[in-house]
C-alpha cells in the first residue's frame, strides 16, 4: 500500500509543533453547525486528537476565521507549546472545506456526523475520516452549545 505524504498548508506553520493539523466540521442533516481547527501538541505526540492532548480552536462558519480555543477541556486562547494565538487564523479554501465535508455527510447518510478534513499544500482539502460520535469539546472551543446552533439552522432537533 502506498500513501501520499500530507504537507500541511503553510498557514499552520508556527501554530503546531509536530504532526498534521486537521479541521473538524460537525454536520447535522447536511448542514454544517460547528467547526474547529485541531492542532497537535507535544502532549498529543503530534496527533490532532483533543483527548490525547491536542488543542482546538473554534472556527466561524461564515468566515472560516478561528476564535478562542480549548485545551484539556478548558477554555484556552494560545497554543500551549508555541504560544501562538488561537484566534484570527483564516482557514484557506474554507468554502471548499465545508463543501467536501457536507458531500461526505450526504454520501454516508448519517444525520449527525463529525467530518475531519486535512488541508494539503498541493491537493487542498482531503477527507481524513468521519465520526458518528464527534465529541463535545467542540462546544467549548466555539463558546457555544450545539442546541443554539441547531435552533439557528432551523433544523428539527429530532
Amino acid at each position: 500500500m502506498i500513501e501520499k505524504l500530507i504537507e500541511p498548508h503553510p498557514v499552520f506553520k508556527g501554530l503546531t509543533v509536530a504532526g498534521t493539523p486537521d479541521i473538524r466540521i460537525v454536520i447535522y442533516k447536511t448542514t454544517p453547525i460547528m467547526s474547529m481547527l485541531r492542532l497537535p501538541t507535544k502532549a498529543s505526540k503530534g496527533r490532532a486528537n483533543l483527548h490525547q492532548g491536542a488543542v482546538g480552536a473554534g472556527i466561524d462558519l461564515e468566515t472560516g476565521i478561528t476564535y478562542g480555543g480549548v485545551w484539556r477541556d478548558r477554555v484556552f486562547d494560545v497554543h500551549p507549546d508555541t504560544g501562538a494565538s488561537l484566534s484570527g487564523v483564516t482557514i484557506p479554501m474554507w468554502k471548499d472545506v465545508l463543501t467536501i465535508a457536507t458531500q461526505l455527510s450526504c454520501a454516508i447518510s448519517l444525520q449527525y456526523v463529525g467530518v475531519d478534513v486535512l488541508l494539503d499544500t498541493e491537493d487542498g482539502p482531503l477527507i481524513l475520516e468521519a465520526n458518528a460520535r464527534p465529541g463535545l469539546s467542540i462546544q467549548i472551543a466555539n463558546r457555544c452549545g450545539l442546541r443554539p446552533r441547531l435552533r439557528a439552522t432551523g433544523k428539527n432537533l429530532r
